[in-house]
């Protein structure tokens, strides 16, 4: 089975639209395209007992993000920081680049 295309990418600025976090942002971190989630830092934090590694040195309660599941977030608007619909335009040179539908500002570097 194939997976599905996401807007959704490593690097991204995103807000979160539903949930216990509601209206945080973030930078995502790690997409699993599989699962349709998505790992945004200082977002969806829970606690998880972990026992000493030669790693991690120390065991404990460590403070870590989980994944959040995509139809939770929404892309910033470079220009206003505000959450956007993305769409997809072709530039000059032929290539094919993500768009904020709120702004018309290109997201892709």
């Amino acid at each position: 089975m194939t997976q599905p295309k996401l807007k959704i990418r490593k690097g991204d600025r995103v807000a979160v639209l539903a949930g216990r976090d509601k209206g945080k942002t973030g930078e995502v971190l790690k997409v699993f395209p599989a699962e349709n989630r998505a790992l945004v830092r200082g977002v969806n934090i829970v606690k998880r007992h972990t026992r000493p590694s030669p790693q991690t040195g120390e065991g404990g309660i460590v403070d870590k993000e989980a994944p959040i599941h995509i139809s939770n977030l929404a892309h910033l608007d470079p220009k206003d920081n505000k959450p956007t619909r993305v769409g997809t335009a072709f530039l000059e040179d032929g290539r094919k680049v993500r768009v904020a539908k709120r702004s018309g500002e290109v997201l892709d570097r």
